[in-house]
């Protein structure tokens, strides 16, 4: 007899193999997703205390712990609805939250953009189109006549007065509205809380530098504002408005570390991005070096500038003004290729203005200065 092949008990049936498992997949699937929202952020949670409309389960939950808590003799364990800001698009001025985000990042309101767990957030591709959200930041850029291409609400959505009117807007411009299950807005929205609303808005079509330059100079009075590491697209949006008001005929930025136009500086821009032509460089001081070539006077602006704007003379010839960061102001070589720096005066011991009012009120005096010249 060969072997033992036929010897009495053997095994029939092979040895059980190695587990199966996933190899480690569901495991790093979830690096990088960060903590969920904390408790009183949860518009679900009995702990909710946001500022946003309470849903009808939250305040059930709530009414529950608070007849349990009074059976029992303690405090309630439940929020304190409308003490913890959770809006977008409010707030004064800063238009967003002051909470942390979804996955325990940097707080929402340092970046302009709503709350999102890192692990989920997208990255779009350059040219892609937009995706805007939340009530307010939609309503406000239909409002702002800002481009948009589409539309989406969740199906199931609450119906207040903002969607009533967001719907109605969209419907009036002719913008395609579409409905697509909350899952899927999910999706689409990488992980933010979009509160069931979504506004599709194309990439901005920016001018050529060379094109922006040579339509100022045949101008009568050129005026271009050139942006140094402006982050904020709030900011970006002001600067487009204000150089709209005073009769500036473009702004460039750099293309990168710097604030590009998006839904959100459409928005504060009022629809000016619209009217004034934008551009984007790769280098901000070869440019700048390339509109003093071609006759401009390039002043940056700076607290400690050696003149004051009231003394600029300059202010009635071919001028670019360059507006610092929020935070550092100009960067040392854009400083150095200015031909000079101006300040702008002020009776109080504030040390600077932001980089929008600051730009503002040097664009309104040379407005002036050329209209006393004129």
């Amino acid at each position: 007899m060969a072997g033992n092949s036929q010897r009495r008990g053997r095994r029939l049936t092979p040895k059980a193999g190695a587990p199966k498992g996933t190899g480690g997949k569901n495991k790093d699937s979830l690096a990088g997703r960060g903590r969920t929202l904390p408790a009183d952020e949860r518009p679900w949670h009995k702990a909710y205390s946001g500022t946003e409309k309470l849903p009808q389960r939250t305040a059930w939950k709530q009414d529950k712990e608070r007849r349990a808590a009074a059976e029992e003799g303690r405090a309630p364990k439940i929020g304190q609805p409308g003490s913890k800001d959770t809006t977008w698009g409010k707030g004064g001025g800063r238009g967003i939250p002051t909470a942390k985000g979804r996955g325990g990042g940097k707080p929402a309101g340092r970046s302009g953009g709503p709350r999102v767990s890192p692990g989920r957030k997208s990255n779009p591709a350059k040219d892609s189109p937009e995706l805007l959200v939340g009530r307010n930041p939609v309503l406000e850029s239909l409002r702002a006549q800002v481009p948009a291409t589409a539309l989406y609400t969740a199906q199931g959505i609450d119906m207040d007065d903002r969607v009533k009117e967001i719907v109605r807007t969209a419907a009036d411009r002719g913008i395609a509205i579409l409905e697509v299950s909350r899952a899927e807005l999910d999706r689409m929205t990488g992980g933010v809380l979009h509160q069931g609303v979504g506004l599709q808005v194309p990439p901005f079509a920016y001018e050529p530098f060379d094109d922006l330059v040579t339509a100022a100079l045949e101008q009568a009075a050129p005026l271009l504002v050139a942006l140094d590491g402006v982050t904020d697209p709030r900011n970006l949006g002001a600067v487009i408005r204000s150089a709209a008001a005073f009769g500036a005929q473009g702004v460039f930025v750099p293309e990168r570390r710097a604030a590009g136009i998006t839904a959100t500086a459409w928005r504060t821009s009022a629809g000016a991005a619209a009217r004034v032509p934008v551009a984007q460089v790769t280098n901000l001081t070869r440019s700048l070096k390339a509109c003093k070539e071609a006759g401009f006077i390039v002043v940056g602006l700076d607290a400690d500038g050696q003149t004051d704007l009231y003394d600029l003379e300059a202010a009635v010839g071919p001028l670019v003004v360059v507006v610092g960061s929020e935070g550092r102001g100009l960067s040392r070589l854009v400083g150095e290729t200015c031909d000079l720096t101006v300040s702008i005066p002020m009776i109080s011991d504030v040390e600077s203005l932001n980089a929008s009012v600051a730009a503002a009120v040097t664009l309104a005096e040379v407005a002036r200065r050329r209209a006393v010249e004129g």
